[in-house]
């Protein structure tokens, strides 16, 4: 027996088929397109399309499917959409592992690159950050971008650091030429103070003119 809509009214609807559908919801048009359900283009809508029509097709979306298409049985319909759903799911899990691979890549790319060590030996090296961190110094895993063309390049990197005294934030800027990294710019914000930093040009922590009143004349006394 073949279920489908007849004389221009929507076939009933059996119970079980109308349930959420897995596969509507992670493929959204793609399952539309394969199941006769053009409303899942709306998906392309800006906002709306992302944000509720995903849901909108797994509530509804079996309901949608079982009325633009001939089956053979419910258990033909249930079978088709289980593959779906199968589908679906592979293939955001393959998505969500390829993402995770390609930021583990890069974070490992970045924590083992030449200007972010160059960095770190400098900070450890740095009386100034040793004396507002402490020791032993930890580096935290870096984040930013690395170009290299040749023998040039340029890196620009922010990473955590933190010892027995206090932790705070590093800014490194970092150029490459002649096939040899030097750094530009090496800045330490510590966390919970308005002091900086720079390890480059090592003279004293400096504070926001902000919150010091910079611009003051100092004040004298008889």
């Amino acid at each position: 027996m073949t279920y489908a809509a007849q004389g221009g009214q929507p076939a009933d609807i059996p119970a079980e088929v109308d349930r959420w559908n897995w596969g509507a919801f992670l493929l959204t048009w793609i399952w539309g397109v394969g199941n006769g359900v053009l409303v899942s283009l709306l998906v392309f809508i800006p906002f709306f399309g992302i944000l509720i029509m995903p849901f909108v097709l797994g509530a509804k979306g079996s309901a949608w499917a079982w009325r633009s298409r001939r089956w053979d049985s419910i258990e033909h319909f249930k079978q088709a959409q289980r593959a779906w759903a199968i589908w679906g799911a592979a293939l955001w899990v393959g998505g969500i592992v390829l993402i995770v691979a390609a930021v583990g890549a890069l974070t490992y790319g970045l924590s083992h690159g030449e200007a972010y060590k160059l960095g770190v030996a400098r900070l450890e090296a740095s009386a100034e950050a040793v004396n507002a961190l402490g020791q032993p110094m930890a580096a935290g895993r870096p984040m930013g971008s690395v170009s290299i063309a040749g023998d040039s390049g340029h890196a620009l990197l922010t990473f955590s650091a933190k010892g027995p005294k206090g932790q705070g934030q590093v800014t490194l800027e970092a150029v490459k030429a002649s096939g040899v990294w030097a750094i530009r710019k090496l800045i330490l914000k510590l966390d919970g103070r308005d002091e900086t930093i720079d390890i480059v040009n090592p003279t004293s922590a400096r504070r926001d003119p902000a919150s010091t009143g910079a611009g003051e004349s100092p004040k004298m006394t008889a």
